[in-house]
């Protein structure tokens, strides 16, 4: 039980703000979570799906809002972490504990679905179908993408997509990404295996599902050595990071779908009760009463209120008292939970998550079945996740087309053959081209493609993949012929500084004025 170790305030490069850090006074775990709110990702998940894609109603949650609340759930329980059981697990109850251990989770739970591509969890499953129906065109046994390596991609996950994005991604003018403390990025490593090592049947559920790519492995062996854990062995408050991610949507999203209008407080509260029998431990039974009474409670009292509200309004008000009950009830089993097991979760025996093996296992459990039958089956959704679909995959193949049109094929320089190619590989984050472009790289060329799709496609927004697949609709069919037209010899194209063209009078830079102007659709303007 070191946690000096696993509480490593260092980074993979010493920082050049630690000297103005101090005198502000803020720790290092502090100017973690500093740092992850004021990146690009984190601002990007405002436009991405927590489970209703392409919402219009302001209050339903994003990816961005559900990660804020998670967040705020994990410094909650953090600080009551250190104060109630600090001592028991061997960490001081101080105040510098209270503000590191908090703001560690914090710091993690805004960033735990930082990886996951537009449309939510089906975007995955679009990434993943996209490499199952192009993988043997893709990785040819030439390319020495052998099959370990094809597993990142054919098994895609954003919560692999999530480490990259701090570590490699996110360049700050190095390779270091955002330099997060090594107890930050040991955290957010909720899944310790790559994706030809992950297993469902792991009892283990840290090697469940896939948590880094190869390309990141030696970066994930410098946080184990510099915190102490043993390859493969979750840091211990990566399970608290879960429960507060489960017991977070599993309340929020019950919320949303009656706020939506597809069930109502009524109708939550019977699926609830219905779940209970005779055999079901006094412990689960007991919260699931409790947060139902408080709800039923405070529901009367709103109701019989001076003036009181419609009925839609009675059930908003009524989820949200219901939510609050059921988080905290879930918090407090969860770190008893923890407490329960924490020799065990600390010498890397555990198996299962927190919620599973604590009283919350019922209610947690209850709600998430009431998701799969109401929410997520329903029409609406699935309607938008296949749009989703149809709207990555093709992405996918214009980005491919692009990024393979190489003058040299065995280099990663940014030289095209056709201009249309030059133009959607332009289009691709600077950040994330750099990445692929960089000579020092050691994996196969061919890998560092496939993962420059995915890197593009899961750091889009839905309404900026929306756009793009609009606008690439039109521009390849149209942009085709104008192309042709202006430049009827042209055979090389490169994103330099525009030259002049001895096959025309007109310059490269005419090209790329072309390109860049706004197509009018259905008068509507889709620009980048």
């Amino acid at each position: 039980m070191n946690w000096n170790s696993w509480l490593n305030p260092e980074r993979r490069r010493p920082s050049i703000g630690q000297a103005y850090a101090r005198s502000e006074g803020r720790t290092e775990f502090e100017r973690d979570f500093d740092r992850l709110l004021f990146s690009a990702p984190v601002r990007r998940m405002a436009d991405k799906t927590q489970v209703f894609p392409l919402e219009r109603h302001d209050a339903v949650h994003t990816r961005l809002t559900h990660s804020h609340e998670v967040s705020a759930v994990a410094r909650g329980v953090g600080t009551d972490l250190v104060i109630r059981y600090g001592e028991k697990l061997g960490m001081p109850s101080d105040v510098l504990h209270m503000r590191n251990v908090s703001a560690l989770l914090a710091a993690v739970g805004l960033v735990h679905d930082i990886g996951n591509p537009p449309f939510g969890h089906q975007g995955e499953a679009a990434i993943r179908e996209w490499f199952r129906d192009n993988g043997k065109k893709i990785f040819e046994k030439s390319t020495g993408v052998g099959d370990a390596l094809q597993q990142d991609f054919l098994r895609f996950d954003g919560n692999a997509q999530a480490f990259r994005l701090v570590t490699t991604l996110q360049l700050q003018g190095d390779r270091f990404g955002l330099n997060l403390t090594y107890g930050t990025l040991a955290t957010l490593l909720k899944y310790t295996v790559p994706a030809h090592e992950a297993s469902k049947e792991n009892p283990s559920a840290g090697r469940q599902k896939p948590g880094y790519f190869q390309s990141e492995e030696e970066i994930v062996k410098e946080v184990w050595q510099k915190t102490g854990l043993e390859p493969g062995r979750r840091h211990p408050l990566a399970y608290l990071i879960e429960a507060c991610d489960d017991m977070t949507y599993s309340a929020i999203d019950v919320e949303d779908t009656v706020k939506k209008d597809l069930a109502s407080y009524a109708d939550v509260r019977e699926h609830l009760e219905s779940q209970m029998g005779p055999t079901t431990p006094a412990g689960q039974r007991q919260l699931v009463e409790d947060v139902i009474t408080f709800s039923r409670a405070q529901r009367r009292k709103i109701a019989t209120a001076d003036n009181p509200p419609s009925p839609a309004e009675l059930d908003d008000l009524s989820m949200q008292v219901f939510r609050v009950g059921a988080i905290s009830g879930m918090a407090r089993a969860a770190l008893e939970s923890f407490e329960t097991n924490f020799k065990a979760i600390s010498q890397g025996t555990f198996e299962g998550d927190l919620l599973n093996a604590s009283d919350a296992r019922l209610l947690r459990k209850g709600l998430k079945d009431f998701l799969k039958q109401v929410a997520f089956p329903h029409r609406s959704v699935l309607e938008i996740e296949l749009q989703g679909t149809l709207v990555i995959q093709e992405l996918m193949t214009r980005l491919w087309d692009a990024i393979v049109d190489r003058e040299d094929p065995g280099t990663t320089k940014p030289d095209r053959t056709v201009p249309l190619s030059a133009y959607t590989y332009s289009r691709i984050s600077e950040n994330y081209r750099r990445v692929f472009e960089d000579p020092k790289a050691a994996l196969p060329i061919r890998y560092r493609e496939a993962q420059l799709v995915v890197d593009m496609v899961a750091g889009m927004t839905d309404s900026f993949a929306l756009s793009l697949q609009c606008r690439h609709e039109f521009s390849y069919s149209q942009r085709a012929r104008e192309t042709r037209a202006v430049f009827p010899r042209v055979r090389r194209w490169t994103s330099k500084r525009p030259t002049r063209n001895r096959h025309t009078s007109r310059s490269r830079s005419d090209f790329w004025r072309l390109a860049s102007r706004p197509v009018f659709l259905s008068s509507i303007s889709y620009a980048f």
